[in-house]
């Protein structure tokens, strides 16, 4: 069961957060220009920094949300620059999946959480089907984790539940969207992308025990 009076004070942070709007344009055109950094990954070190990690790339999830104003977008870029994957090809492709194409479905905290288990728990082996089931698997694990945090997978409910108290779909018309930003919509829906990046990463690490 949800704790909905701890998310609903992380909300209400989010949405006073005194955001550094000039680093962060800073920081995506670097990453535009020079690409995600590839990685060696240590898992040692990793999982010895294992709550530092989870921490770096939940605010990173909430800062790229909010100046992307794409929760998919900023999802997926936190994960793939914390574990080196990638490419920002793959960030560009991601800019209709918020709510799946503004329609209020699955949230952005989820999909740009998949896309990132593709890319690190994924084969270059198309023909692998037990390799595709068993990410299939973890992405399943992991959509139930994100749900009984949050209460829900559907961006409208969110939105309704936790993030505005009210439903709005954002995507639905241009007053729709004022409407949202004016209620200070994109930093509250940091929530929702954090709590997807942080535990998409718990998986990742976790799966280095092994």
């Amino acid at each position: 069961m949800p704790d909905y009076a701890a998310l609903k004070k992380r909300v209400d942070e989010l949405a006073e957060r005194a955001w550094d709007i000039p680093a962060l344009e800073a920081k995506i055109r670097k990453l535009s220009k020079e690409g995600i950094p590839k990685k060696k990954l240590d898992p040692k070190d990793i999982l010895a920094n294992k709550e530092k990690i989870l921490d770096r790339v939940q605010r990173r999830a909430e800062e790229y949300n909010f100046i992307l104003k794409d929760c998919a977008q900023g999802t997926a870029l936190a994960l793939m620059e914390e574990f080196g994957l990638g490419n920002m090809e793959i960030i560009k492709a991601l800019t209709p999946f918020p709510g799946i194409g503004g329609t209020g479905e699955i949230c952005g905290g989820i999909t740009g959480s998949l896309i990132t288990f593709g890319l690190y728990f994924g084969t270059d082996d198309r023909l692998n089907y037990k390799a595709t089931d068993d990410v299939i698997k973890i992405a399943q694990k992991f959509m139930a984790f994100f749900e009984g945090q949050i209460g829900h997978l559907y961006c409208a409910d969110i939105i309704e539940t936790v993030i505005l108290g009210h439903r709005i779909n954002p995507g639905e018309s241009e007053h729709a969207m004022v409407t949202f930003t004016k209620e200070k919509g994109f930093e509250k829906c940091g929530l929702a992308t954090g709590i997807g990046a942080r535990l998409a990463a718990e998986f990742i690490i976790d799966s280095m025990k092994k």
